[in-house]
């Protein structure tokens, strides 16, 4: 190799980026600036945004009608299987006269809903949220249409039968399944359609409710797994408009009217903290029952298709019993939050309605677990309560604040979206003075829930089939981790008008900087013309005569030493390269430093740091430790 090619390159070794930043810029590279391709700006809100939103706010009406729809086909199925008569009036199947042959009705729909899951779709057995979340997760938030229809059907017919689940359920999911089936008419990224799923299925919540906050968290934490401006406001807009659905048919009144709560004093407070301890385990206990189940069931040398027949005659004893457990039972927890229904009487109904919604629902059957949890955990925090009351009379503890509490608390342990819990029973009852005593209770459940169940009860299911699901909502380390800061290592350039034999006889030499895999290349001026790796130097075609330059096959893919790693991470993956020029704003064309795939996991070392460290947080914080050149 020539002498003076040596020194180029020996200069790029060795001087690095101050060298090169003094060279002049060629007035003829204007050009070629404009075919670098640089990170895209990315924007939190733009016109799409506007455009989602709007499509969710249509989607919302719908889902608020569908909301209705729904309520009044199950009471419609209830007055034709309990009372033999053709009318949509809200009925309680617990009113019927049927006697023993009461327990026919719940197995003749639940033998319907297996058909149909049999012959139409299976994914319409359980709840609907388990099914939801794995379609946002692993199908692109594709939900097949025909689940719009069969869905609400099945769930009508199982609840209408005297099924001990809520409506809310099933509303949710066709809600998410309106929302996916406009994603997927219309010309949306796969993000827009998740928004749309969210937005479809909180709506259905608002609608049936009448809680549009609750409804946004309970998308964030269990549907959209990200909080950011492009998916809350569509799901926010469509939470309001079906709310404002429900207002027009149903007036404003809160879903579980309550007396007037009074301010707790500081014993209350911190019994309702503790008895959140004892919910988050029986919310364990309840999830770990329900899936043991359906282990049970899967055991049983008949079709699937049957299953939910056998636990329909569960349900139909059970109702016998006690008819209070067959249906929807949103009274049953209005009467609990109110006090009306106490003591050892709604104790026993409670362990029957235990028994009645987790055979059912580890049958596979079509039905909810939002008011079938709520009604558990308000008879177990009214009873805990009222023990309270007796025992230790001086902490002034309300049994109905207990029974608001322990609702709240059982399904923040179950399902794990703790904010949506408080916030959902605040909406629900319009008592702000409940909020305290519902924070305490339900962080303590989720606390306890959290350190002895790995997985939800929404969420055990799909871990049972090998997925993996996000827990946690996390700023992203590399979005906040900056170029500058992890690639502006020296950086060894080569010239555009070396021979190429030149460079291969340097790269055989092991020489410093010969082993890395990829190089940028410049012109005599300093300006970037390209990249070249190893492979594209040593591929085994003629060098004789071919220079540098000949070797770059595309214009140069550059970040900004202000970007992100994150927009860098994308950047790569969008040109297919591992390795990216790094330059600056100013002199886009002058090469500054290299950023490489280990540099973006580098990316994480500090948010690793943070997690692991522990050391007292007196006195200067210490100096990051030194990367790895």
């Amino acid at each position: 190799m020539k002498k003076p090619d040596v020194e180029r390159i020996e200069e790029g070794l060795g001087e690095g980026a101050e060298a090169r930043s003094s060279l002049p810029v060629a007035p003829s590279m204007g050009p070629a600036l404009a075919s670098l391709r640089t990170p895209p700006v990315s924007v939190s809100v733009d016109s799409r945004t506007v455009l989602i939103s709007g499509m969710a706010v249509v989607l919302a009406v719908l889902a608020g009608l569908v909301a209705q729809g729904l309520g009044s086909l199950i009471h419609f199925v209830t007055n034709l299987a309990f009372f033999g008569r053709l009318s949509v009036q809200p009925v309680s199947p617990g009113d019927n006269t049927l006697g023993g042959w009461v327990i026919l009705v719940p197995v003749a729909g639940a033998i319907i809903v297996g058909l149909m899951a049999r012959y139409g779709s299976r994914a319409i057995r359980g709840h609907g949220i388990p099914e939801a979340m794995e379609q946002v997760l692993f199908n692109q938030s594709r939900i097949p249409p025909r689940m719009t229809l069969l869905k609400p059907l099945s769930a009508a017919i199982a609840i209408g039968t005297g099924g001990p689940f809520g409506a809310e359920g099933p509303i949710i999911a066709t809600g998410g399944a309106l929302g996916s089936l406009l994603g997927q008419v219309l010309h949306v990224t796969a993000d827009e359609r998740k928004a749309l799923l969210a937005a479809g299925a909180a709506a259905g919540m608002a609608a049936t409710f009448g809680a549009p906050v609750s409804a946004v968290l309970l998308a964030v934490e269990l549907l959209l797994f990200e909080f950011k401006p492009r998916s809350v406001i569509p799901v926010a807009l469509a939470t309001a408009t079906a709310t404002g659905v429900r207002i027009a048919f149903m007036g404003g009144a809160p879903a579980f009217a309550i007396p007037d709560l009074t301010t707790p004093s500081g014993g209350a407070l911190a019994f309702y903290g503790v008895m959140g301890l004892f919910i988050g385990a029986a919310s364990v206990a309840c999830t770990r029952a329900v899936y043991w189940l359906e282990d049970m069931f899967e055991k049983l040398p008949i079709h699937w298709m049957w299953w939910p027949a056998l636990g329909a005659i569960v349900v139909g004893v059970v109702g016998f019993v006690s008819p209070r457990t067959l249906g929807v039972g949103y009274t049953n927890i209005e009467d609990i939050l109110s006090g009306r229904f106490v003591g050892t009487t709604m104790l026993v109904f409670c362990a029957l309605k235990f028994i009645s919604w987790s055979v059912a629902l580890g049958s596979g059957t079509s039905g909810g677990t939002l008011a079938p949890i709520f009604t558990l955990g308000g008879g177990l925090g009214s009873g805990l309560g009222l023990l309270a009351t007796q025992l230790f009379p001086s902490l002034g503890v309300d049994v109905r604040v207990a029974a608001l509490v322990g609702m709240a608390a059982l399904f923040a342990g179950a399902s794990r979206a703790l904010l949506a819990s408080v916030v959902f029973a605040f909406e629900t009852t319009r008592q702000p003075l409940g909020l305290l005593p519902l924070l305490a209770g339900c962080a303590a459940s989720y606390l306890v829930s959290a350190l002895l169940m790995r997985h939800s009860i929404m969420t055990e299911k799909l871990a049972r089939r090998g997925a993996r699901i996000p827990t946690e909502l996390g700023a992203d380390a590399l979005g906040t981790a900056l170029v500058r800061d992890h690639g502006l290592k020296l950086v060894v350039t080569l010239q555009a008008d070396m021979l190429l034999e030149e460079v291969r006889t340097w790269l055989a030499s092991d020489a410093s900087g010969s082993k890395h895999q990829g190089f940028p290349v410049v012109s005599r001026e300093g300006t970037l013309v390209g990249v070249v790796t190893r492979r594209d130097l040593l591929d085994g075609h003629a060098s004789e005569g071919r220079r540098l330059r000949d070797v770059v096959k595309r214009p140069p893919a550059v970040v900004f030493e202000d970007s992100s790693l994150r927009e860098a991470a994308d950047l790569m993956m969008d040109e297919g390269v591992g390795r990216l020029p790094v330059v600056s704003r100013a002199q886009p064309q002058q090469v500054v430093g290299i950023l490489t795939r280990s540099d973006l996991l580098a990316g994480h070392r500090q948010r690793l740091a943070n997690e692991r460290t522990r050391e007292r947080g007196l006195g200067p914080a210490r100096p990051p430790a030194p990367r790895p050149a």
